[in-house]
């Protein structure tokens, strides 16, 4: 326990912020059909699929995403005859309340293509891919997310190949969310900066990325099944796999803040030249000392960081004894990230 105190000033302390990115690459391998669809996850309530690396009975299996599908009351195709349909409304005013909020009525908004919400194009279905924590960090980082779909049939999708990316989004991504920055995606980069062909929407900080169904009756996807049939007829665990089992590659980089404040603890000359250890003293002569006009000296070993009212809250180890003595002064950085 500490005798001695020294009180921090302003200027002896800072902070610092830094983010960490790790490329996470998920392989249509694992996502369409390694497993036999053994780590494909569906729930008897019929709201979402989840997708694991490994078989989900696993104890070594971990959570990738879960894929769900959902319409908006106001889609031309929304029908109480629908498979579902209840739901899949439900599913999509959750995500729009959550990811896009309300406006002056009360009313949920509509995801909106271009992102400034007065737009008049909307995205009324639409796939949703929440990406687990594990995988997605504090965020995904802006201009790293690549979905690469199999624009082939269904029996052979990946008979071709379409790339969807939030090109350009580092620079120009929207912020008017409830949850956080969001870019736009595009089916290619020459198709970056014109909104009007955006094809869904990537949640940063959310870690959801939200795909317009209309994209699969674009020429892109030409012939390749029918959008209508599918949207009505369909079940949400159907229109998972669906896009699932078209799903070649998603990659994006996530983002760990670190966040981390910094002591500079200073001993001047004429402090900390004796050691609080009761072991310093012997008949209450110091026992480093070889004549009594030797200079007193001392080891630095620990640093503690103390609350006003003297409450020890943080240890520091140094990585060896630091001398102290009157002819020499020290400064120790200690860190603390959170």
């Amino acid at each position: 326990m500490a005798t001695t105190f020294k009180t921090l000033t302003t200027s002896d302390i800072t902070t610092t912020r830094t983010l960490l990115n790790e490329v996470i690459p998920l392989t249509g391998s694992i996502v369409s059909g390694t497993y036999s669809e053994n780590n494909i996850k569906n729930y008897s309530h019929g709201l979402f699929q989840s997708v694991y690396d490994y078989p989900y009975l696993s104890s070594s299996a971990n959570h990738i995403f879960d894929l769900t599908f959902g319409y908006s009351s106001a889609n031309s195709l929304s029908s109480s005859t629908n498979t579902q349909n209840s739901k899949k409304i439900n599913i999509y005013n959750q995500m729009a309340q959550i990811l896009y909020g309300y406006d002056s009525s009360g009313s949920i908004l509509q995801f909106d293509q271009d992102g400034d919400i007065t737009g008049n194009t909307k995205f009324t279905e639409c796939y949703f891919m929440s990406f687990a924590r594990l995988l997605a960090k504090d965020e995904i980082k802006k201009g790293s997310f690549t979905l690469t779909l199999g624009t082939g049939s269904y029996t052979t999708p990946f008979s071709g190949l379409k790339t969807i990316s939030d090109y350009g989004a580092s620079t120009s991504f929207k912020v008017n969310s409830p949850a956080g920055e969001y870019g736009l995606l595009y089916t290619s980069s020459a198709d970056a900066g014109s909104t009007s062909l955006a094809v869904g929407h990537i949640y940063y900080q959310a870690g959801i990325a939200v795909l317009t169904a209309s994209i699969f009756e674009s020429a892109n996807f030409s012939g390749s099944f029918s959008r209508t049939a599918s949207i009505t007829g369909s079940t949400i665990q159907q229109l998972s796999d669906v896009l699932r089992r078209r799903t070649q590659n998603v990659q994006f980089n996530n983002t760990t803040e670190l966040n981390s404040t910094i002591y500079f603890c200073r001993a001047s000359h004429n402090e900390f030249n004796y050691s609080s250890n009761p072991t310093y003293l012997s008949s209450s002569k110091i026992v480093v000392k070889n004549v009594s006009t030797d200079a007193p000296v001392s080891y630095i070993t620990t640093v503690g960081l103390y609350s006003a009212d003297n409450e020890l809250l943080a240890v520091a180890k140094l990585s060896e004894p630091l001398r102290k003595d009157p002819t020499n002064e020290l400064t120790v950085r200690v860190r603390l990230d959170y």
